[in-house]
């Protein structure tokens, strides 16, 4: 007959969330202008703005050829968007990817996927800080001394 106040209380919050995603969505069909008497700031900071013709981007060759054996593929995009994989019948795949940034710096990734994980290499990849010199005599210490096993411990406390 009726129902619980847990119940309605729910049902109020779940169509209060999707009226919040639905007005949210950018996918709405109109944008919305600013008012002529409201000021727009816009901060550009350290970064020149190059116009990017992105958007009439076309594929300028492709292909893909999967076997039994694996697959190889490339991809030309006309703004210097480019991609370039093989893989084998293992799940080894490598391959390198490459675009220009806004700043006008080509940008190229390669990489192997393989039994020990993604890989990347390129010179825009971060790289770790050295490790310090004390952590790394300490490194080669405990290499150069591994512990024992557990049942030698446990033999040696119990009989001397």
């Amino acid at each position: 007959m009726f129902k619980k106040p847990k119940m309605i209380v729910f049902q109020a919050v779940m169509i209060c969330v999707i009226l919040g995603m639905a007005h949210g969505s950018p996918l709405k069909s109109f944008t919305r202008q600013p008012v002529a008497h409201q000021r727009v700031a816009v901060a550009r900071v350290g970064v020149p703005l190059i116009k990017s013709d992105d958007v009439n981007a076309v594929v300028v060759s492709r292909s893909d050829d999967v076997r039994p054996d694996g697959f190889d593929t490339s991809l030309d995009t006309s703004n210097s968007i480019s991609s370039i994989a093989s893989g084998d019948a293992y799940g080894n795949i490598h391959g390198s990817f490459g675009w220009i940034s806004p700043e006008g710096k080509h940008i190229q990734i390669s990489y192997v996927a393989d039994e020990n994980g993604y890989q990347p290499q390129g010179d825009v990849l971060p790289t770790p800080p050295p490790v310090p010199i004390e952590i790394q005599r300490a490194l080669d210490y405990i290499a150069a001394h591994p512990p024992a096993p557990e049942g030698q411990i446990v033999r040696k406390a119990i009989f001397g």
